[in-house]
Order: C-alpha cells, then structure tokens, then sequence
C-alpha cells in the first residue's frame, strides 16, 4: 500500500511541477513580446539623445 502510495504522490508532484513550468513558460514568453515591442516602439528621450524604454 505504502509504495502505491508513494508512486500516486510522486505522479501528482511531478504532474504539478509540469503545470508550473508550462504556466511560467507562458509568463516569460508574454514579457519578452512586451520587451520587443518596447525595444521597437521606443521613442527618443527628452535630452534628445537615444531613447530607451527602460531605466537600467
């Protein structure tokens, strides 16, 4: 009974990592379009030098 058990647990782990890695792949796929498309539609900066969308 024990093993059985532990196979079911081990099933519902892995099935659960399996979701959370799809769900995050979803997440970093949606960051890097917005990225893009900042990276493309950036404008220039107030002191008229190159823009940057970002502040790093």
């Amino acid at each position: 009974m024990v093993p059985l058990l532990l196979v079911l647990l081990l099933a519902l782990i892995l099935f659960g990592a399996g979701f959370a890695v799809k769900v995050l792949w979803w997440i970093a796929l949606a960051v890097l379009v917005l990225w893009l498309l900042g990276f493309v539609a950036r404008g220039t900066s107030a002191s008229g030098g190159r823009g940057r969308w970002y502040r790093w």
